[in-house]
């Protein structure tokens, strides 16, 4: 019998369809679908592992932005930050070999072979405000918005680089629509008004 004829398997694939087409392992469970089935997806290469415990219909074009959608999944509380935000938003020059997410203080790290990730804790508002969802490869990932990620570089310049902030100010006035008071408002929010004041003055 032709198992992807079954109603299970149908359903199987309607469930990741409607995920965007990848799934934890875990979450495929928990919507239903038996490990069973989910490995027999896998060995009918009706799915592909993207990484470790994570899935993606095989159907599917390939990934245009593959580590944040495999971090995204795995860790779903997680926000896009710093280096790997700037990148996202076209504001660095910088290469990182990791992805770069902030949890909020109360969450435990996650634990993935690949790809490479940097965890940072965040609290209070300076995780929770400048959040963005944007739908990559159909799939959900949090990413802070230029202005959040503008703050939080010079927040944390002694673990990324003055440098770096200081040019994502410079390639943030060239290729962005300059928004001073929001990343103000976000400076206050990291507590470093006075260290990013003297560098926005090139924005005004």
């Amino acid at each position: 019998m032709n198992r992807r004829s079954t109603g299970t398997y149908k359903r199987a694939v309607a469930v990741f369809r409607g995920h965007g087409g990848m799934l934890h392992a875990s979450a495929a469970v928990e919507y239903g679908i038996h490990p069973r089935t989910l490995y027999e997806m896998r060995d009918c290469k009706e799915i592909v592992q993207v990484s470790r415990g994570v899935y993606r219909l095989a159907s599917l074009p390939a990934l245009g932005n593959p580590d944040l959608v495999s971090v995204a999944v795995r860790a779903p509380r997680g926000v896009v930050c710093l280096i790997s935000a700037l990148a996202f938003h076209e504001i660095t020059t910088q290469i990182s070999r990791e992805v770069h997410i902030a949890i909020p203080r109360d969450t435990k790290g996650p634990r993935l072979e690949y790809p490479p990730i940097r965890v940072f804790v965040f609290s209070g508002k300076a995780y929770t405000e400048g959040i963005e969802t944007r739908q990559l490869d159909g799939v959900p990932v949090k990413i802070y918005s230029p202005e959040k990620t503008l703050a939080d570089c010079f927040k944390y310049r002694n673990k990324i680089g003055m440098d770096t902030a200081i040019e994502a100010v410079r390639l943030y006035r060239q290729r962005r629509p300059v928004k001073v008071a929001e990343i103000m408002r976000y400076a206050r929010i990291c507590r470093i008004t006075r260290v990013i004041q003297p560098y926005l003055e090139s924005l005004l």
